[in-house]
């Protein structure tokens, strides 16, 4: 059973907004009293944050699906519908946000930082906020948007200020149990960590961090083996421990030939080559590994690596393994700035982008792309009639004609706003921008005409009567 995840793929869906409402305001001798329509509630948004209860991604590996609450929609009596609530996501310290392509979105470090993965949609406008002087009584409201669906890739990269890298079986795991509070699976055969384990150490007054990579061979950062998966975890320390195993049984390994291999998959990884390095000839307890210690300490020293003999079974070296470790942190906290925000990638838009684009397609097809006209044609209720016209009215006045018939546009073309797979359809003509030819008085509706007196009534009904029998006069059946 998958007791750790640090990469899982997320599928997020932000809360839809609330429809508008489209009412009339009625009650006793004023049984059309204008328009009063209430607007629809933001969808909820759906929110990455770190918290430091919680240590892996296990949860979203089980369910990538979350989603947020659509938001109300409006009422009459200008009443608004109510928000959707937002979807906090918890996620563990030093968890990197990408898109599917790889791109870094957030880098999320510090207890509180928080990322909106996905937005929620926009509440559509009710009858009243449409209102106007040209638009005294709009018979329609709009629709409210739909939030977004996301895929987004979650990587975390321990925070921890050291850590230990080497060979399985090298000791790694038990030195960090003895240094630290930390209780890792600890056995006498390759690949037992199959997890970063992570322990906090004290050594005087500097409190700090030590996590131990597993699965470190050669080829790991080609893919061999674990490696890989866990090299990510040393991309954060301030300080790598090179962990020598001084005592192993393999005829074809020593400690300098482990720390030439373990060097190579760091440097071919890349982004480490600026960290401290410290070595530890582990196992000292062993009488060759004592033995193998001393010989090999001067070449390590002439390489200019700082050089610890322990033993974790024995507790030898270790005091002072702790303090200097603890030296290195505190002079890397030091040179680091005073805060390190969170890293949100922000893409801006061009100066002079005009909004939206039009482009002609090799079928012969206009497609209009943009954020408005997208989101206009969204919210546009397409079964009225008044509705389909304010749209017109939007669409011409942001340019969208003029620049169609920049392109090359005639009547009867066909124009698609949107994406090929979501997008609306129709046959342009150019009398669109001036909708009104097409829809009558668009955005008045007929019940807010004043009633005509009872005699212009009488007058009228005469009057009518007065045509038929006009007709009838003179005409024989046979």
């Amino acid at each position: 059973m998958t007791t750790f995840v640090d990469r899982v793929e997320l599928h997020v869906a932000a809360g839809s907004g609330g429809h508008g409402c489209a009412s009339v305001h009625r009650e006793k001798f004023k049984p059309l009293g204008g328009p009063d329509g209430g607007n629809g509630g933001r969808g909820g948004d759906v929110i990455l944050t770190v918290d430091q209860s919680v240590t892996t991604l296990l949860d979203y590996h089980h369910s990538p699906h979350r989603k947020a609450t659509n938001g109300k929609p409006g009422e009459g009596g200008n009443r608004s519908g109510k928000d959707g609530q937002d979807l906090v996501l918890p996620v563990p310290d030093g968890t990197v946000v990408l898109d599917k392509a790889g791109n870094v979105l957030a880098d999320l470090v510090g207890h509180g930082t928080s990322f909106v993965a996905a937005q929620g949609g926009r509440g559509g406008l009710g009858n009243a906020a449409l209102a106007s002087a040209r638009r005294k009584a709009p018979g329609f409201a709009l629709l409210g948007e739909p939030g977004d669906l996301q895929d987004v890739v979650l990587e975390l990269k321990t925070v921890a200020d050291v850590a230990l890298v080497g060979y399985p079986s090298a000791g790694k795991s038990s030195l960090i149990s003895v240094l630290s509070a930390a209780k890792p699976k600890i056995a006498d055969y390759p690949f037992t960590t199959l997890v970063p384990n992570l322990g906090v150490v004290t050594a005087g007054s500097t409190v700090y961090t030590i996590a131990d990579v597993p699965g470190l061979i050669p080829g790991a950062s080609q893919g061999r083996g674990l490696g890989l998966e866990f090299l990510r975890h040393v991309e954060r320390c301030s300080v790598l421990v090179h962990v020598l195993d001084t005592a192993t049984l393999e005829s074809d390994r020593d400690p300098l030939s482990d720390l030439d291999i373990i060097e190579e998959e760091l440097r071919q990884y890349g982004g480490l080559g600026d960290r401290p390095r410290v070595v530890v000839l582990n196992k000292i307890d062993v009488p060759d590994g004592k033995d193998l210690a001393e010989m090999v300490r001067p070449e390590l020293e002439e390489r200019g690596y700082r050089v610890f003999e322990a033993s974790a079974v024995a507790h030898l070296g270790l005091r002072e393994l702790s303090f200097a470790l603890a030296e290195l942190v505190a002079g890397a906290r030091a040179a680091r700035p005073k805060e390190e925000a969170t890293r949100i990638v922000i893409r801006p838009k061009a100066v002079d982008d005009t909004g939206f684009t039009v482009t002609r397609e090799e079928d012969g097809l206009f497609r209009v792309r943009g954020e408005k006209p997208e989101r206009w044609v969204r919210q546009t209720d397409f079964n009225n009639d008044e509705a389909v016209g304010y749209l017109a009215d939007r669409l011409g006045r942001l340019g969208v004609e003029e620049q169609l018939v920049k392109a090359g546009a005639r009547s009867g073309d066909g124009v698609a706003i949107g994406p090929e797979d979501n997008a609306v359809v129709f046959d342009w003509e150019p009398s669109m921008m001036a909708g009104a030819e097409m829809l009558g008085r668009r955005g008045e509706d007929h019940r807010f005409e004043a009633p005509r007196p009872a005699a212009q009534r009488r007058r009228d009904r005469q009057a009518e009567r007065d045509e038929a029998d006009e007709e009838f006069e003179g005409f024989d059946p046979f």
